[in-house]
């Protein structure tokens, strides 16, 4: 399935500009054709199946500051009047990733061929995002390409931020458990042997806690060798599952029901993929192409299944509005808001404002989620220290008081 930039003639007798998708350029002729509509032109856009012709090229991995520096400069130097091209060249030369410096010679070299900026980039496979080239190309169509840029860095930057807030939330109950497991680690395999060896030669009756303690203790040190092995073994192979289709949308489900965090995940989503949808509709692009798009935004695959029957209901005329509220996972207060911009014919400005009120609600929903996760960590560490302190300790006390009487 590839797409093309379309030329037609409606059938109410109007000229647009759209992107279809279609198995070959005579399919999508005749099917337009039998739709009623008047073919002027059918040229490739670039994408092929949702990913750029180019996507069989290994992508280059960019750093987000300077993939943004980069549009910042493209979109001022397009903004003062210069040809795409010269621009091009200039950032090339200038920039300080050589990775980026490599990509952008490729793109050049196919702007000299006659390729469109959209086109060379989409034929760097997987190194822009589709949202980005989709981007670019109705920059292009509507003439406002260093707007469409702008908007398009506001839009990375604001996702890059929630991720930074996303990561400072989450590091500091990921360091209580990483002290946890070397605390527990080092008090079983080091300390508590040293003490077992003198609680043998007690000769009497060990309190509950303490055989509990030293014989888990143990039990690991003797079948560490193949413990370790085992357990890793598990991780790698969860890891691998996780990296499947079925593995990934599997374990997706499964965090989509836990406490707090499925509510989180399903707040990020609507606020990433309504701001996608704003992002793409300021560019001149159409629902359902915008929708299209905006569907690679979702990340979880559980969401993604759900979303994904909706985008026919959308091409045959439903409103977007109904369809994606069918998918049964976006807050009824979006859709409600999202709607009401539909319905006036405000739909971009709607997205933007959904997107706002719910990257608040994801932040207060870290917060609640972090001062849960702190608490609860300190609290089984403590439990643990205790009863290991517990079970060294007592048969000690116990032999100093039978010495006392």
């Amino acid at each position: 399935m590839a797409e093309f930039i379309c030329r037609l003639g409606t059938p109410a007798g109007e000229i647009v500009t759209r992107t279809v998708e279609g198995l070959s350029e005579q399919e999508l002729r005749q099917r337009l054709a039998q739709e009623g509509y008047r073919i002027f032109s059918v040229e490739g856009s670039g994408l092929a199946g949702g990913r750029s012709r180019g996507a069989s090229q290994r992508a280059v991995k960019i750093k987000l500051d300077d993939f943004l520096l980069f549009n910042q400069q493209l979109a001022a130097l397009l903004h003062a009047g210069l040809p795409v091209l010269q621009s091009i060249q200039m950032l090339r030369q200038r920039s300080p990733n050589a990775k980026l410096r490599t990509v952008l010679a490729d793109v050049e070299t196919r702007i000299k061929s006659g390729s469109a900026l959209s086109e060379a980039f989409a034929s760097q496979g997987e190194t822009f995002p589709k949202i980005y080239t989709a981007s670019i190309l109705a920059g292009e169509r509507s003439g406002n390409l260093d707007e469409v840029l702008r908007r398009y860095v506001e839009y990375t930057k604001a996702i890059a931020q929630l991720r930074r807030k996303i990561r400072g939330a989450l590091t500091y109950p990921i360091l209580l458990l990483c002290a946890a497991a070397i605390l527990v680690t080092v008090l079983t395999t080091f300390v508590i042997p040293q003490f077992s060896s003198l609680y043998e030669n007690m000769g009497t009756e060990l309190p509950t806690i303490t055989v509990i303690v030293v014989g888990f203790s143990t039990a690991v040190r003797e079948n560490l060798f193949w413990l370790a092995p085992a357990l890793a073994g598990v991780i790698a192979a969860i890891v691998s599952w996780r990296k499947t289709e079925n593995g990934r949308r599997t374990m997706d489900r499964w965090t989509l029901r836990i406490p707090i965090i499925g509510d989180l995940i399903r707040q990020m989503t609507t606020a990433q993929f309504s701001r996608s949808m704003a992002t793409l509709l300021a560019g001149g692009i159409t629902v359902v192409e915008s929708f299209q798009i905006a569907l690679a935004s979702i990340a979880n695959r559980e969401l993604l299944r759900s979303t994904e029957p909706a985008l026919p209901k959308v091409r045959e005329g439903n409103p977007f509005t109904d369809s994606l509220s069918e998918a049964g996972w976006v807050p009824e207060l979006a859709t409600d808001m999202i709607g009401v911009g539909e319905r006036s014919g405000s739909l971009r400005e709607m997205l933007d404002e959904v997107s706002g009120f719910y990257d608040a609600e994801t932040e207060v929903k870290l917060g609640q989620l972090t001062s849960l996760i702190e608490p609860a960590i300190l609290f089984v560490m403590a439990g643990v220290v205790i009863t290991i302190l517990l079970a060294i300790y007592l048969p000690l006390l116990q032999m100093v008081s039978k010495a006392g009487a």
